[in-house]
């Protein structure tokens, strides 16, 4: 499995991705900090990656809908 690590989350996650054998990348990473959440998905799609974020935006199954993306998970952390 393949995961993007959007930039409102802690670079860490991918690193605990990475560690535990999936391939993951950060916005950061690919330049893609400040792009719309459609450039963002369009390289996931491109890339077959699964958006993991905190954006609430990605939950909202009218907006998104999942057979038509790799996948997202919307987490909620503490800071």
């Amino acid at each position: 499995m393949k995961f993007k690590i959007d930039e409102n989350l802690p670079v860490e996650f991918a690193d605990m991705l990475n560690m535990a054998g999936y391939k993951s990348m950060t916005v950061a990473q690919q330049n893609l900090q400040g792009k719309t959440d459609s450039e963002v998905t369009a390289k996931c799609l491109k890339e077959n990656r699964i958006l993991v974020t905190s954006d609430l935006d990605f939950a909202d199954i009218k907006l998104y809908p999942p057979k038509n993306y790799p996948g997202f998970i919307v987490l909620r952390v503490k800071q």
